[in-house]
């Protein structure tokens, strides 16, 4: 579970800016974000700019501010559009004093235009870039989407929290005001719930104490799996990395569960949590599992999503016999040591770490790879290496990997293909 920070570090996820570092954020502190010399307005609602209404700055007196730099043409940011609009809808219909302001990366107007069809709130006109680059060095974006929540007084409490898409997706409308004491409350409650977790607090609910077997129409206890280890896997039909580690994923729990089932004694098994758009996706990818799932659209799972704070899929989390979570990198850990990962531990993986060490002694400082032209070097977390992405195999990768020092090329040890020098056939 990430812990956040309060301390003023910029690099840290959420930071405050005390009255040492920072203007006022009164009404004229909003004048001067979000005005221009030509413009104290702001676009509301969704129409196109030219035949949006115009709201005044000044009355924004008094709210929470969320400013939203995003762009239409970047998937994530669309994903988490949706779920910021649940979010705003949930606390404009309470009265609450919550207002955002949309800070366009659009590439046109029309990409503008047609992204905020979507969106119920405030925009800055696309038309004014300079006030659009002066809020992202204001605020040093690097990244989108970006949920900047700035409180409607500078006090000791005061505080400008920079990753609201995390605090978002982590706790919904419970986040606000986005206070300090708020937050440090749901940090609060949140240890509590992962202290008394259980495996069946998190499967069930009060309509439902069993999930889906093979076939789909077969019905399995949640009690029965108590005392298993438990991979909750994050995924969706639609979603390409998820399609394609699925397979992966199958003969690595096939493995698994045969090593087990010689030895005897423990049991591994897998929960699918759909994120499928529709009941015959879900029917076909779930078909195509050898495991247990949730229902398709069960409110559980949105839950769980939530609760374990999965911003992307797939995803697989690692529950352990005691119904307590062992870890949320289970596909990272996959990928790394295949089925000697189980049973995911830290005590499990500190030891595949000696031995990839160990390996490492014998692997060759620098190899030819078929897919890449250039020569790849050898490197670890300590010699310029860190967590990559497989250029091979498309999955994650940390530790050791052969890094291309021209271009960034990297691929896990595992993956390469060794070839003479001159004889590669990627580019």
């Amino acid at each position: 579970m990430k812990e956040m920070n309060w301390e003023n570090n910029s690099n840290n996820p959420v930071q405050t800016l005390t009255n040492g570092d920072s203007e006022k954020i009164s009404t004229s502190r909003f004048s001067s974000l979000l005005a221009s010399k030509d413009r104290d307005y702001l676009l509301s609602s969704s129409e196109a700019e030219a035949e949006a209404d115009q709201v005044k700055i000044s009355d924004l007196e008094g709210r929470v501010i969320g400013l939203y730099f995003s762009a239409n043409w970047y998937p994530p940011c669309r994903n988490f559009n949706q779920v910021l609009v649940d979010v705003y809808d949930q606390l404009k219909s309470n009265g609450s004093n919550f207002e955002i302001v949309f800070v366009s990366s659009d590439e046109d107007l029309d990409a503008f235009n047609n992204y905020r069809k979507s969106m119920p709130w405030l925009s800055i006109p696309f038309s004014d870039l300079e006030t659009k680059k002066a809020l992202n060095r204001k605020f040093e974006v690097e990244g989108i989407p970006c949920l900047i929540i700035l409180q409607p007084e500078d006090n000791k409490d005061g505080a400008t929290f920079y990753d609201g898409v995390e605090l978002i997706y982590r706790y919904g409308v419970e986040a606000f005001p986005f206070t300090k004491e708020k937050l440090e409350e749901l940090q609060r409650e949140e240890r509590m719930r992962h202290e008394t977790q259980t495996l069946k607090n998190l499967l069930t609910n009060p309509d439902r104490d069993y999930i889906l077997g093979q076939p789909i129409t077969r019905k399995v206890q949640v009690d029965s799996l108590i005392d298993k280890t438990i991979g909750l896997y994050f995924s969706a039909q639609w979603c390409l990395p998820g399609v394609t580690f699925t397979p992966r994923l199958i003969s690595i729990y096939q493995k698994i569960k045969q090593t087990l089932e010689e030895k005897g004694g423990e049991d591994f098994d897998i929960v699918f949590v759909s994120n499928d758009r529709d009941q015959s996706s879900f029917d076909t990818y779930f078909g195509s599992m050898p495991w247990l799932a949730l229902p398709f659209g069960d409110p559980s799972i949105k839950s769980l999503a939530k609760y374990f704070d999965v911003q992307g899929i797939p995803c697989l989390i690692i529950i352990g016999p005691d119904g307590k979570t062992v870890t949320k990198q289970g596909r990272n850990l996959i990928n790394l040591y295949q089925e000697n990962a189980y049973p995911f531990t830290d005590a499990k993986v500190e030891l595949l770490e000696k031995e990839m060490e160990e390996a490492a002694k014998s692997f060759p400082k620098s190899e030819y790879h078929a897919g890449h032209r250039h020569e790849l070097t050898l490197v670890s977390e300590g010699t310029g290496g860190g967590p990559f992405i497989c250029c091979d195999c498309d999955e994650q990768g940390s530790g050791w990997a052969y890094q291309c020092l021209e271009c960034g090329y990297e691929v896990h040890p595992k993956c390469v293909r060794a070839v003479a020098p001159g004889s590669t056939e990627g580019s």
